[in-house]
């Protein structure tokens, strides 16, 4: 994983756990938590909005979000311009995710998944490029 990379990083209450594991696990770059700060039931928009405008801004390399199915947080991210977040429960999901789609922000769905598959998307995210070609072209027309 390459250490230069500026990540934000947010979840709602029902990904706090593992968003405060994944901040412990990745010392190692940078990292801002936009929130939330405890296990307090909180509305997912609130950390999805600050994380991708984090992003869209290029302040901001990637992004991770945390809820419990992590749709809610994918969909309110996706109303960014410029902002691809991507769903991910396996490896591959993320691979494909950053290769095909650019992807910029990986969606986990704490509900569903170990926290060691957890931190396997997420390196697995961070760590692969995007493979432009037919693809740059495909990416191109997500934008309306």
């Amino acid at each position: 994983m390459n250490k230069d990379l500026k990540i934000a990083i947010g979840a709602d209450h029902a990904g706090f756990t593992y968003k405060e594991a994944l901040l412990k696990w990745l010392p190692q770059i940078t990292v801002k938590d936009f929130g939330t700060f405890s296990p307090e039931s909180t509305d997912y928009p609130d950390f999805a909005h600050p994380v991708a405008a984090a992003v869209e801004s290029g302040e901001f390399d990637f992004g991770i979000l945390v809820c419990g199915s992590a749709n809610g947080v994918a969909i309110t991210a996706n109303k960014h311009a410029g902002i691809r977040a991507a769903i991910c429960w396996q490896t591959e999901l993320a691979s494909l995710a950053r290769r095909h789609n650019n992807a910029n922000i990986v969606c986990i769905p704490e509900r569903f998944i170990s926290l060691d598959d957890a931190k396997a998307i997420v390196e697995t995210f961070l760590s692969t490029e995007f493979e432009g070609g037919r693809h740059a072209t495909r990416v191109g027309k997500m934008s309306c």
